[in-house]
């Protein structure tokens, strides 16, 4: 087994930087769900179709990527003992430039609108590249000792290359071409969900799952693997450009079931499978391993299954809103935890972090995920009947992670005052 990596949370940035880019996240995702049930549904359940389309960068670029950032601005300091360079300057804006990149581009897939692919190409994707080119900056000072230091040495270069290949797609669509080349396409989304989320959950899970679900470690072997087993796959790929046929879709594809696997064999002995978000781990990592089963079967598969709908489902909201609402439940009580026992005195008592989020409202926002991923995997059955439902489901389910976590800020702040005044009066009274 590997050795727990060193935590220095005395590097951790203040939470405030972290909280702008984690906090909207949830709202976000209510957003996306809205749209299901309100927008559109003409081409449903096909990954083409306008909704499709605009779904995918809402929950990618909206939702999720301005989380996946602020983790990166928290693990780095913290794991790696490196600062992302200029992070208090970039942090306030991430969510903001996440959320306006992906309204441009879902703006221009539902109106059809080259207006939106331009300001998503020529202003979203640069303004975005300088998080990115920052985290790489700092990856490169990262001493590589596990995976998830791994991880954060190289996953800039993911991030990367997915903006470029985005920006590269969304100018083509700007300036008026319908149909850019499949390769291209296929390029994008293979480094967006497998060089980017997939390499950077397996990193970050690497770290979590032992320290909040009390996993055991993966052996030293398997934690070498991260990230050559799937960049060098997709690396391959470019290749496909020149004209030289490789495999390297199906490398990455049984990339991607070898850590799903290696992930569920540590979930399954977890030693607190009683924690609410232990079940979204367990759906999470089934779900990229079905992603990478029926990535390789596919051609072997009735052609009128809705795969292209359930791989995204599946890739998107199995295996990264899934895991993103687990982390958002531990990771923003435990930052407030944190900051409390940092400020106050070491002599007051900080309630413990399990206090601040209930289970059993945890357990009724998990069982609303679990829920909702169900009716948007059942979609395709009926689609215009079930899109209403279905995006009802997971817009309550991420309103109601919104308000848990709102009600652990507001907790905070009460706290904060209360104790303080506590701390100030016992102090006083020692005089």
């Amino acid at each position: 087994m590997s050795a727990a990596p060193a935590l220095a949370f005395e590097r951790a940035p203040q939470p405030g930087l972290v909280f702008g880019c984690l906090l909207p996240a949830p709202w976000v995702g209510v957003a996306a769900g809205l749209l299901l049930a309100f927008g559109p549904p003409d081409g449903l359940p096909d990954r083409f179709a306008p909704l499709s389309l605009s779904l995918v960068h809402l929950l990618a670029l909206g939702m999720l990527l301005p989380v996946m950032l602020g983790a990166l601005f928290q693990l780095l300091p913290v794991l790696a003992g490196v600062p992302v360079p200029l992070a208090r300057w970039l942090a306030p804006g991430v969510a903001l430039c996440c959320v306006g990149t992906a309204s441009a581009l879902a703006a221009g897939f539902l109106q059809g609108s080259a207006l939106g692919f331009r300001w998503a190409g020529w202003l979203g994707a640069p303004l975005l590249g300088l998080p990115a080119l920052a985290i790489c900056r700092a990856g490169w000072r990262v001493v590589a000792v596990n995976a998830s230091t791994r991880m954060l040495r190289h996953i800039g270069i993911a991030l990367l290359l997915t903006l470029l290949l985005g920006g590269l797609l969304a100018s083509l669509f700007g300036a008026g071409l319908a149909l850019p080349l499949p390769w291209l396409l296929d390029w994008h989304i293979a480094w967006g969900l497998g060089g980017w989320l997939a390499t950077l959950l397996a990193g970050v899970a690497a770290t979590v799952l032992p320290m909040f679900w009390q996993t055991p470690r993966p052996p030293a072997a398997a934690e070498r693997l991260l990230p050559w087993l799937l960049y060098i796959p997709l690396a391959l790929g470019g290749l496909e450009g020149a004209g030289l046929l490789l495999p390297w879709r199906q490398m990455a594809l049984a990339g991607v079931g070898l850590l799903a696997s290696l992930g569920l064999f540590g979930v399954l002995r977890a030693a607190r499978k009683h924690d609410p978000a232990w079940l979204l781990w367990l759906c999470a990592l089934l779900s990229w391993w079905l992603v990478a089963a029926l990535g390789l079967a596919r051609d072997y598969l009735p052609a009128q299954w809705p795969l292209g709908w359930w791989l995204g489902v599946l890739a998107l909201v199995g295996g990264a809103v899934l895991p993103v609402n687990a982390m958002l439940g531990k990771i923003i009580p435990f930052l407030v935890w944190l900051h409390l026992r940092r400020r106050l005195p070491a002599r007051v008592r900080v309630p413990p972090m399990q206090s601040l989020l209930r289970p059993v409202w945890q357990r009724a926002q998990v069982a609303s995920l679990l829920l909702a991923l169900t009716a948007l995997l059942a979609l395709p059955l009926q689609p215009a009947a079930l899109a209403l439902p279905a995006g009802l489901l997971f817009a309550l389910s991420q309103a109601g992670l919104g308000g848990l976590l709102l009600s652990v800020g507001w907790r905070f702040i009460r706290l904060q005052r209360s104790l303080g005044a506590g701390a100030v009066g016992q102090s006083e009274a020692r005089r």
